[in-house]
C-alpha cells in the first residue's frame, strides 16, 4: 500500500535553462505539473483522498492497481474539469461563447466541486471557475444592456415609421409616391427586430390602421376622379359635336371666335379617362383644323385679289398725282372724277395698305379743292364790292379835307384826314385779302 503523502507546500517550478555558447536563448520551458501525490493520497485500505483548503476529503476507493495509478486516474478527471473550465474561459474571451451557457455550466461545476471525485488543485480551479462566472455575468450584463439599447432603438425606429405612415395617411395626395413609401416602410418594418411583443403589437396596429386609412382615402380619391373624368368625357363629346358642326361655317370671324371659346371650355372640362382623352382631343382638333384650313384657303385667295387691287390703285395714284390744278382747274377736276370712278370699282385692298392709299388720293383731292377755293375767293363779288365801298369812302373824306383846308378850317381838315386814313387801312386790308385768294 502507498504510504500517506500529505503535501506541505506547492513545489516550485523548474528553472528555465539558458542557452550555452552565447547563442539565442531557448524558448521558456513550461513548469512541470506537480505530481498528483501533492494533491492527494491512497491509504492502505485503498481509500483515495484529495487535499482541500479545509483538509482531506475521501473521494473514492482504488484497488485496481498501484496507489500511483489510482492518483493518476483521479488526476485525469481533474484535468478534464480544468480543461472544461479553460474552454469556457477561451470562448468567453474570444466572444464566441454564449455567456448564459457559460454561466450555467460554470455554476454547475462550482456546485459540484465540493463533491468532485478528482485529485488536483481544487482551490485554484475554484478560483478560475469564479473568474469564469464573473466574466459570464459581466458579459450577460453587457449583452442585456446592448439588447435594451437595441430594443429602445428598434422601438424608436418603429415609432418613427408609424408616425410617418400616419402622416402619409392623413395628408399626402401624392398617391403613387406615398403608396411606394408605405410599401418601403413595411419592408423596413419586417427587418426591425428586438421589440417586445406588446409594444410591437401596439405599433403594428398603428401602422396597419394608417395603411388602411390611406388606402381608403386613395380609393375615394380615384373613385371621385373617375366620376369627374366620366363627366369630362361627356362634356368634351358635346364640345366636339359643336366643333364639327361649325367646321363648315363661312362666318369666318364669328366662327373663329367661337372656336377660341370652345378651346377655353375644353381646358375647363378637365381630363377624360386615359384610354379616351387623346382620341377625343384628336377629333376636336380635326374639326378646328378643317375650319381654319378652309378659312386660310379663302383668305389666301382674297389676299391675292386685294393685292391686285392695291397694285391697280397705285397705278391710278401715279396718274392722279400728276394732275396740275393750277394749269387747268376744270380739266383737273374732270380728270380726278374719272380716276375716282375707276378707284371705286376696284374693290378692297389689304387692311394694312388702306390708310396709305386713301391718304395719297385724299392729298390729290385736297390740292384740287384748295385751288378751287382760292379761285372762288379771288372772284368773290361781295369782296370786290366791299373794297369799292372802302375806296369810295376814302375819296370822300380826302375831298372833305381838301375843301376844309381851302376854307382855312384846319380842325375840320385834320378830322377829315384822320377819317380818310382809317378807311384807307380798311381798303388796303380788303384788297390784300382779295389778292391772297
Amino acid at each position: 500500500m502507498a504510504q500517506e503523502n500529505t503535501p506541505t507546500a506547492t513545489p516550485a517550478p523548474h528553472p528555465v535553462p539558458h542557452a550555452v555558447g552565447g547563442g539565442h536563448a531557448a524558448p521558456p520551458v513550461p513548469p512541470a505539473e506537480p505530481s498528483p501525490s501533492v494533491w492527494g493520497r491512497v491509504d492502505e485500505e485503498g481509500t483515495v483522498y484529495v487535499v482541500t483548503p479545509d483538509g482531506e476529503r475521501a473521494i473514492g476507493v482504488w484497488q485496481a492497481g498501484s496507489p500511483d495509478e489510482g492518483l493518476l486516474h483521479y488526476a485525469r478527471r481533474f484535468d478534464d474539469l480544468r480543461t472544461e473550465v479553460e474552454l469556457l474561459e477561451t470562448r468567453l474571451e474570444s466572444g464566441a461563447g454564449d455567456p448564459k451557457h457559460a454561466l450555467a455550466t460554470a455554476t454547475q461545476l462550482r456546485g459540484g466541486l465540493a463533491e468532485a471525485a478528482v485529485v488536483g488543485d481544487l482551490a485554484a480551479l475554484s478560483g478560475r471557475i469564479d473568474q469564469v462566472i464573473a466574466h459570464a455575468e459581466k458579459a450577460l450584463a453587457s449583452a442585456k444592456q446592448e439588447r435594451e439599447e437595441a430594443r429602445a432603438a428598434a422601438v424608436t425606429r418603429k415609432q418613427a415609421l408609424a408616425d410617418e405612415a400616419e402622416k402619409l395617411a392623413s395628408e399626402s395626395t401624392q398617391w403613387k409616391a406615398a403608396g411606394d413609401r408605405l410599401r418601403a416602410i413595411l419592408d423596413e418594418w419586417k427587418t426591425v427586430k428586438g421589440v417586445d411583443r406588446k409594444t410591437d403589437d401596439e405599433l403594428w396596429k398603428r401602422f396597419s390602421k394608417a395603411r388602411e386609412a390611406f388606402n381608403r382615402r386613395r380609393g375615394s380619391h380615384f373613385a371621385e376622379l373617375d366620376k369627374q373624368r366620366a363627366s369630362a368625357k361627356t362634356r368634351k363629346e358635346e364640345l366636339i359635336a359643336e366643333a364639327e358642326k361649325i367646321s363648315e361655317s363661312d362666318e369666318w370671324g364669328d366662327t373663329a371666335g367661337r372656336y377660341k371659346d370652345l378651346m377655353t371650355e375644353w381646358k375647363a372640362a378637365g381630363r377624360a379617362p386615359k384610354d379616351s382623352d387623346e382620341a377625343l382631343w384628336q377629333r376636336f382638333r380635326a374639326a378646328q383644323d378643317k375650319f381654319f384650313a378652309r378659312r386660310s384657303s379663302v383668305f389666301t385667295e382674297r389676299d391675292a385679289e386685294f393685292a391686285t387691287n392695291a397694285q391697280q390703285k397705285e397705278e391710278l395714284l401715279v396718274e392722279a398725282e400728276k394732275i396740275d390744278p393750277a394749269a387747268n382747274l376744270d380739266g383737273a377736276k374732270q380728270h380726278l372724277r374719272r380716276i375716282q370712278e375707276q378707284w371705286d370699282g376696284l374693290g378692297k385692298v389689304p387692311r394694312e395698305r388702306i390708310r396709305e392709299l386713301d391718304g395719297r388720293l385724299k392729298a390729290v383731292q385736297d390740292a384740287i379743292k384748295s385751288a378751287e377755293d382760292s379761285k372762288w375767293r379771288r372772284t368773290d363779288p361781295e369782296a370786290q364790292a366791299r373794297a369799292a365801298q372802302f375806296r369810295e369812302r376814302v375819296e370822300q373824306f380826302e375831298s372833305q379835307a381838301e375843301k376844309a383846308r381851302a376854307a382855312g378850317d384846319a380842325r375840320r381838315a385834320k378830322k377829315a384826314d384822320e377819317q380818310a386814313a382809317q378807311w384807307r387801312e380798311w381798303l388796303e386790308a380788303a384788297e390784300a385779302a382779295i389778292a391772297d385768294r
